[in-house]
């Protein structure tokens, strides 16, 4: 019997809507609610909100976040590939490291935020959000003609989250996992499933993440990790939309649109305007941050104490009663007991700028602030 069972009517999944390898496993354990990422179904919660919240603040969750799908570079020109691809610099990258590298596209518009991993010289993994960077890869390769095979790997990520996260992944492993830094990764197994053990997470609360190599394994890995995680009360949750955004961390989809420029997004930081010419959009950034970035994302704090009536992405922000920006992600924060969101506003307003913005079918005072939030 499952530990975390309640009863749900399962969900579908489709040609067009794919299920992960712990799709099962979550079901039995009474995931309420998916949103689509990837074309795959992603669980967004387990019934209580709240509850998960506070786990991963406080203790540990269980994510399968198998939809955050990897793009594999195989081949002589791979690591050339993978730095065209990227605005990062990747010089220096050893085997067993992972960067998180923005992707533009010719326009400098960013069009993924992945991680990309060194496995070793001629093979890398591109971890990747929300957008189909298979298809870029490949097309890219193509136009210059370079050997490397690209493919979607039989590699799916569970991600274990929350300040208890290490002595869980300790008492499976062993505790040679604590000396793993942020973004290193070392290829393992547990009850001979074979999986790549990261130090990475899409949190602030620290973790690790199991890029399971065997899709087959996918219950007994999601159980395995569950049964070893029962001393410090783990239970299954996903990407949290108030952690992230009480922490600062972007939703590449949500908090970006058509025209976002990295630097509009706070990763100016990740894009190295010395690389070559032919790295896919380095040139109009160079071109972009020369004549001057237009907008800048900044975080907002809502007046009032009545919770925001659902998460809202995309409203506008109102200075003077001229339109500024938008709101691009708005939650309601249980830490701060707060409406708080992303703002992406005209480069001219500073954080401390009062605004109005409409909550809950009504005009509210807010006041634009530094990012990460400090209440």
């Amino acid at each position: 019997m499952s530990i975390f069972r309640s009863q749900v009517y399962p969900i579908e999944p489709n040609a067009r809507c794919r299920a992960s390898v712990f799709y099962d496993a979550t079901l039995a354990d009474g995931v309420q609610a998916f949103t689509t990422y990837n074309q795959m179904m992603m669980p967004t919660g387990y019934g209580d909100p709240e509850a998960e919240y506070w786990r991963l603040i406080n203790g540990v969750s269980m994510w399968d976040v198998a939809a955050q799908r990897q793009v594999e570079l195989t081949g002589t020109d791979a690591a050339r590939l993978a730095q065209i691809l990227s605005t990062r610099n990747l010089d220096g990258i050893k085997t067993g490291q992972g960067k998180y590298a923005p992707l533009c596209n010719h326009a400098g518009t960013l069009i993924n935020d992945p991680v990309i991993l060194k496995i070793d010289d001629s093979r890398w993994l591109i971890s990747i959000a929300d957008s189909n960077i298979l298809f870029w890869a490949r097309a890219i390769c193509a136009e210059r003609n370079l050997n490397v095979e690209i493919r979607e790997p039989d590699i799916s990520p569970l991600a274990i989250q929350g300040p208890k996260a290490e002595d869980v992944i300790a008492s499976i492993f062993g505790d040679w996992i604590r000396k793993i830094r942020y973004f290193r990764f070392e290829f393992t197994e547990i009850e001979r499933i074979p999986v790549m053990l990261s130090r990475s997470g899409y949190s602030k609360q620290g973790g690790f993440e199991l890029y399971l190599l065997d899709g087959n394994k996918g219950t007994a890995l999601w159980n395995a990790v569950k049964e070893a995680g029962q001393p410090w009360g783990i239970r299954p949750g996903c990407p949290n939309q108030t952690e992230r955004v009480e922490s600062g961390l972007l939703s590449f989809g949500a908090d970006n649109d058509d025209t976002t420029n990295p630097f509009e997004v706070r990763l100016g930081r990740y894009v190295d305007l010395s690389l070559p010419d032919d790295v896919i959009g380095i040139e109009a950034l160079r071109k972009i941050q020369s004549e001057g970035v237009k907008r800048h994302q900044l975080g907002i704090i809502v007046e009032g104490d009545q919770p925001v009536e659902r998460n809202r992405n995309w409203i506008a922000i109102n200075l003077d009663n001229r339109k500024i920006g938008d709101v691009t992600t708005m939650i309601w924060s249980w830490k701060f007991g707060r409406n708080i969101g992303f703002a992406l506003v005209d480069a001219s307003v500073k954080p401390g700028t009062e605004v109005e913005v409409a909550v809950n079918s009504k005009h509210s005072n807010a006041t634009l602030a530094e990012l990460p939030f400090r209440l």
